[in-house]
């Protein structure tokens, strides 16, 4: 039985040119760039680049994303997310780094910061010293 490395594919660039139309989920080990149209998800364990001409319709996850065309959908991008001058999101945003470029349209809401910032974290003892005096 042949086995794969999780690895494959991490250096590739996936090229959805201008002209074509996805209709459905895109998976992607590597990065995916969209100069066309994708009707559907898009998941990639690299980075992911939406084109001036680009429109998604779908969630976008990623390690890092880039949105120059037009997007109608959730956003996770896991390190960043930087929307370009004629870049128009309709959909919430979730990333640890979020850049906005003049010129760039969001409609929706954004979340920021890593699990560490967003969790509620309990409330903690007040400092007590082994020195005090006991008695």
């Amino acid at each position: 039985m042949k086995t794969r490395n999780i690895n494959e594919g991490k250096d590739e660039v996936t090229i959805i040119s201008a002209g074509v139309v996805i209709e459905g989920k895109l998976i992607s080990n590597g990065n995916v760039r969209v100069d066309g149209m994708v009707n559907g998800d898009i998941t990639a364990n690299g980075n992911v680049t939406v084109g001036q001409n680009g429109e998604v319709s779908g969630e976008i996850r990623a390690e890092a994303i880039v949105l120059g065309g037009k997007v109608t959908g959730m956003i996770n991008a896991k390190d960043k997310l930087t929307l370009e001058g004629k870049a128009v999101l309709q959909g919430d945003i979730l990333t640890k780094i979020l850049v906005v470029e003049a010129g760039a349209q969001f409609d929706g809401q954004s979340k920021m910061g890593g699990k560490e910032s967003t969790a509620v974290k309990p409330p903690q003892a007040p400092f007590s010293s082994a020195n005090e005096k006991q008695g």
